[in-house]
């Protein structure tokens, strides 16, 4: 059981649908953040440090400050003068989400720029956890910083663990956004990809198809979500599968998986089953896509 996850990544202000149209609640969020968010909800024990950059302004403060209130280590959290932190706005149809987003100015782009500091706040940690998000805003030098440091914390002992999520908003192209989730699958221990994500941009034809392709470029745990159908895994060398219970009424998707992540990793070890971690992992995503928001209480 990891005793310290690093999470790396941009955190956000949210905004959210609340009650009549054009009104919205102001929260915080972000992909790897939210999973933070919740490994701590789920193993109040582990320590967890959330590694990115902020701006000096009162939002990023604000931010930070929520972080350190939620039990989110931000040591590691370095600070921007010129930038600030980046926004995004929900719209919900039925249940499913759709984004609006500004966050040319954030100041996580900057997040990997130090590679010295950055392998400093990976050094001692059990896992780190990263995402295609983060690798897609990354500038300059970021993403090849990111993966040194990455080899490095797994040469000193670490897993990675790695969701694609795969936003091609976020990329000059596909054939950019899906090399460098395959290259940052190759340093992974624990891949958590979502099967409808793959599915459009690398053509898998089913899930045990989008398992074999991060298996084979080495994730030694792969985990493919697959919303309402047949999770399917790897782990120890044996595959499984686990068909999640209906969900009556889905209200907001927001978090889905990166909740499911948690339920994963707050626990996870590599020589210990992985069926009853799958289990409570989608138990704790039906209960967040049954509230509005993406750091809901379960």
């Amino acid at each position: 059981m990891p005793k310290r996850i690093a999470a790396i990544g941009e955190p956000m202000v949210e905004l959210a649908p609340a009650g009549p149209a054009d009104q919205f609640t102001l929260a915080f969020a972000g992909d790897t953040m939210n999973t933070a968010w919740y490994l701590k909800r789920l193993n109040p024990a582990l320590e967890v440090d959330y590694i990115t950059r902020l701006g000096r302004d009162d939002m990023s403060d604000r931010l930070a400050d929520y972080l350190a209130k939620s039990g989110i280590g931000t040591d590691y959290i370095s600070r921007c003068d010129t930038r600030t932190v980046g926004l995004y706005m929900i719209s919900l149809a039925n249940g499913e989400r759709s984004f609006a987003y500004w966050r040319g100015q954030s100041a996580a782009r900057e997040l990997a720029h130090d590679l010295e500091a950055l392998g400093a706040a990976c050094d001692g940690a059990d896992i780190v956890y990263v995402s295609g998000i983060t690798l897609a805003v990354l500038e300059g030098p970021g993403r090849d910083n990111l993966f040194a440091a990455l080899k490095a914390a797994r040469a000193g002992g670490a897993l990675v663990a790695f969701d694609p999520n795969l936003r091609p908003r976020l990329w000059p192209d596909t054939d950019t956004m899906c090399a460098a989730v395959m290259e940052a699958a190759a340093l992974s221990d624990i891949a958590l990809p979502s099967f409808e994500d793959e599915a459009s941009f690398f053509g898998d034809a089913d899930p045990q198809a989008t398992l074999d392709r991060y298996a084979g470029a080495g994730a030694r745990t792969v985990i493919v979500k697959n919303g309402e159908g047949a999770i399917v895994y790897l782990h120890q060398g044996a595959q499984g599968s686990f068909t999640p219970a209906p969900v009556a009424q889905v209200v907001d998707t927001t978090a889905a998986g990166d909740s499911f992540n948690a339920g994963i990793l707050a626990h996870f070890a590599m020589d210990a089953p992985l069926a009853p971690l799958i289990e409570t992992a989608a138990g704790v995503s039906a209960k967040v896509i049954q509230a509005r928001g993406a750091l809901v209480k379960i």
